[in-house]
């Protein structure tokens, strides 16, 4: 069992906080260990340590937060800064050099500020990208990504389209999109998940969805044609479903995971259903991606008021993809 690993995220924002909080949280847990990359002064009130290697990380843990170091500027909390960017990138970066060459089981991304990137020339709309861009040429372990999913308690919906204007989402769906992003969700659904025989819904893109084409036609020229072809191939995945009720306790009983069409119609679910639990998990990468469900929140950064839920979760969340990956 090799260490999972924590890029630093925004140091203006509450990574810095809730990656405290978390380790303190699962330091008496072996199973939990990680590592931060991070300049170390951002956690100058922490035990910590300075590690030169990711296998020291399994003994300094219980004692003290391991930090891979990496050069910084000054961080004033809940001030965001584009000098902190060449930091914020190549924490990531190194991040996923550590899992792509096996020394880490996986890595936990904290939360950016995208506009912060931006101002420094970041090229990409968000970290998921990102990665996939980073492992471009390494083969995933079933059908390639990424696809970006969110996971609440029973609940697991992957999105076909992420991060663009819902005009532009609805204009982007095509029947090969959706087959390729619920291959993937099946393939995580089976390896990193640990089920024989995943079931996959998928919801429709317009009210009811499409009324029976009173409403639309996506759903009956795109969505539903897409599910038949991969049922052809065996899958168990429905055609659309109205959105407005699959989400509810018994509905949830009857899927492993949903293909929401946009990127409010997956998150409102999750994120109503535990707002502060809930995990973002990047699906068909060669390596473990986690991440909390939230964002920067610099208006609270530095005042001891953030909670670490989401990021314990995405912490167990990595530890349990990589069992089943990997192997206990």
């Amino acid at each position: 069992m090799r260490p999972l690993v924590l890029s630093m995220g925004d140091p203006a924002g509450i990574g810095p906080e809730i990656t405290v909080k978390a380790w303190e949280a699962l330091r008496a847990s072996p199973e939990y260990t990680f590592c931060v990359i991070a300049p170390a002064d951002i956690f100058s009130e922490t035990p910590h340590r300075i590690i030169s290697d990711i296998s020291e990380a399994q003994d300094i843990f219980p004692k003290a937060l391991p930090i891979l170091k990496i050069d910084g500027t000054a961080v004033t909390a809940g001030k965001p800064s584009s000098t902190h960017a060449t930091a914020i990138i190549g924490s990531i970066e190194q991040a996923v050099s550590l899992c792509l060459s096996g020394a880490a089981d996986g890595v936990v991304t904290n939360p950016i500020a995208k506009h912060v990137l931006y101002e420094a020339g970041f090229k990409f709309p968000g970290h998921t990208e990102f990665l996939g861009h980073l492992s471009e040429n390494r083969p995933a372990p079933y059908t390639e990504g990424p696809v970006m999913m969110l996971a609440a308690q029973n609940l697991r919906v992957g999105l076909a389209t992420v991060h663009m204007p819902l005009k532009t989402a609805a204009e982007q769906l095509t029947q090969d999109g959706i087959i390729n992003t619920a291959k993937v969700i099946l393939g995580a659904l089976k390896l990193d998940f640990g089920l024989t025989s995943p079931r996959l819904a998928l919801t429709g893109l317009n009210p009811h969805a499409g009324e029976g084409g009173a409403l639309g036609q996506e759903e009956i020229e795109i969505i539903n044609p897409a599910a038949q072809a991969l049922r052809d191939e065996g899958f168990d995945v429905t055609d659309a479903q109205p959105a407005d009720t699959l989400f509810h306790a018994e509905a949830r009983e009857g899927y492993d995971a949903v293909l929401a069409m946009y990127h409010d119609q997956g998150l409102i679910p999750v994120k109503t259903l535990d707002f502060h639990g809930g995990v973002n998990i990047t699906l068909g990468l060669p390596f473990i991606r986690t991440s909390p469900d939230h964002g920067t929140a610099f208006g609270i950064a530095g005042r001891g008021l953030a909670r670490a839920d989401s990021l314990i979760a995405a912490i167990k969340k990595a530890r349990e993809i990589a069992n089943n990956r990997y192997g206990a």
